[in-house]
């Protein structure tokens, strides 16, 4: 059986991904096709790597993605996302889609003509580096003769790439959002952020009718993009919200449980 797991981005909240993948394989499901976007597209290819839950959240635990220490230079953003690439190799030692143990789709957006890009061969950091690429905060990067950012600004939550080929689709959203009220808007930031969410989580909700399983924990909302003091609590969400799907899920009991 062909099992199709959509992951969409969302920053340090892509850590949910982790926690969802865990206990989907504590029911025995285990994903053949992936398709990611941003942080999805990190979580994506680590798992289609090869690695085990405990190594992808020790990942994100380990590497730094706002690190100052990578100041772009006569480049448009904050941080020089090509600056990452030394961190990801130490996970990607064959840098190519070719060496992967699943099939793996991840979503950039080309920043010069406007198009969304999708990359599933050849070489495997550089698009999961420009797929993450927070518009703003990140330089693009290069890839071949392109420049790419945020997978997510053109297609946040890829599902509609596996269902050609899946037999059954599993999308996790982790990027929703809460109605706040304008004392909760303290930054400069924090409404540029939300107004970037609006449209892309109108979109990918739409797209949940593609799933066979869709996970959204609505939980997570309270946490921020770049919130890193809270990567266990995040994860569990996400273990916790799965487990809670599957366990009232009659697809799973038809398919999955012997």
């Amino acid at each position: 059986m062909k099992i199709g797991l959509a992951l969409s981005g969302g920053g340090s909240k892509g850590v949910a991904h982790i926690g969802a993948i865990k206990a989907l394989e504590e029911y025995g499901i285990v994903s053949t096709h992936i398709a990611g976007s941003s942080a999805g597209a990190i979580v994506g290819a680590l798992y289609a790597y090869g690695y085990s839950w405990e190594t992808m959240l020790r990942f994100f635990k380990s590497v730094k993605l706002l690190n100052f220490t990578k100041f772009a230079l006569g480049k448009p953003g904050f941080l020089d996302a090509e600056k990452y690439y030394s961190e990801f190799k130490t996970y990607f030692r064959k840098d190519n889609f070719e060496g992967l143990q699943k099939e793996l789709t991840i979503t950039a957006t080309d920043v010069l003509n406007g198009k969304l890009t999708i990359f599933q061969e050849g070489e495997l950091i550089k698009p999961i580096l420009a797929s993450a690429a927070f518009p703003g905060v990140f330089t693009p990067v290069q890839v071949g003769n392109h420049y790419y950012i945020d997978g997510g600004v053109l297609d946040n939550f890829p599902v509609t790439y596996l269902t050609e080929t899946c037999d059954v689709i599993i999308g996790i959203h982790v990027s929703g959002y809460d109605v706040l009220e304008i004392k909760d808007l303290k930054s400069t930031y924090g409404v540029v952020e939300r107004a970037f969410m609006f449209k892309s989580v109108q979109e990918d909700y739409a797209k949940f009718k593609h799933c066979d399983i869709a996970i959204a924990p609505q939980e997570l909302n309270k946490y921020g993009t770049f919130d890193r003091g809270n990567l266990d609590k995040i994860f569990k969400i996400g273990y916790d919200a799965t487990k809670e799907i599957l366990t009232k899920s009659e697809l799973v009991q038809a398919k999955f449980q012997k």
